[in-house]
């Protein structure tokens, strides 16, 4: 009797033994189990194990397929939520990404265009302030020549020779007169003073004088068009001429005639854009033959 009593004691341990693995280590408390549910990411409360079996589960030491089936299935279902979830965070922050993304763009192009705001500005201004000084310095250059306008120089000269007693250019005198009077076309501010010279006495010197001067005066106009208003004529007659050779000389009569031609210019021609200076050339004398 003793035996068999044994026997089934030993019996018993053994069949209680799948039933006390099976059982959960720990069990949760209310506290733990709402603070866990709170700290999920998908908000819901954790898995649940199955502890009723049955009487076959807890007489089976191994696990049925059925019951590992029951066990997985919301294990899977929670992976699966968990990828939908961190799928659709990815998607949230990618957008965010690239608004954040466009927005500095939008950002850089506006300060590029505000660059080349201040860019063109600061262009313009400087094109304004060189204008400003061009035109100040316009104004300087008229404002000089209206005070200088009055003010003549000489800067070309020749020396037109006569036979006594003869009024009539030589060929080599209207050369001499063309060099002078060719560059004066479509210039401003200038005048052309003729003085003509006669030996002789009184007034038949200053008569014959002057006639030499009116053809140096009448081949000008009708040659070259020279405004006659700009021309200068007067007869010096037998009037001495001062050279200077020498500081002191006394001034010489001559024989014969001559006609001095001189060109006078003031600050006029530097407001016209065409004009250009006539080369200053020494005296030169053309002898009548």
């Amino acid at each position: 009797m003793k035996n068999r009593a044994v026997v089934a004691l030993f019996v018993a341990v053994l069949l209680s033994l799948p039933a006390l693995a099976q059982q959960p280590a720990a069990s949760t408390t209310p506290d733990n189990s709402s603070q866990t549910s709170s700290t999920n990411a998908t908000g819901k409360a954790p898995l649940q194990y199955e502890t009723r079996q049955g009487f076959w589960g807890k007489v089976n030491p191994f696990a049925r397929k059925k019951y590992v089936q029951r066990q997985i299935t919301p294990i899977q279902n929670r992976v699966n939520e968990l990828d939908e979830l961190t799928a659709a965070n990815t998607k949230m922050i990618k957008d965010v990404d690239s608004r954040a993304q466009q927005g500095i763009q939008m950002a850089s192009n506006k300060a590029n265009e505000a660059d080349q705001h201040a860019v063109d500005a600061g262009n313009k201004a400087q094109t304004a302030q060189q204008t400003a000084t061009q035109a100040n310095t316009r104004l300087t250059t008229v404002e000089g020549v209206v005070s200088n306008i009055d003010q003549y120089k000489a800067t070309n000269q020749t020396e037109i020779r006569f036979r006594p007693g003869q009024a009539v250019l030589s060929q080599n005198a209207k050369t001499a007169l063309d060099q002078m009077a060719e560059p004066l076309k479509g210039q401003h501010g200038y005048i052309v003073e003729v003085q003509g010279f006669s030996s002789g006495k009184g007034q038949a010197a200053i008569a014959t004088s002057r006639k030499m001067a009116d053809a140096v005066v009448r081949y000008m106009v009708e040659n070259h068009e020279i405004p006659v208003y700009r021309i200068y004529v007067l007869g010096m007659g037998n009037a001495p001429i001062q050279t200077t050779a020498e500081e002191g000389a006394k001034p010489k009569r001559m024989s014969g005639g001559r006609v001095e031609v001189s060109l006078l210019k003031n600050d006029l021609e530097q407001l016209a854009s065409s004009s250009s200076a006539p080369a200053t050339s020494a005296p030169a004398a053309t002898e009548q033959k």
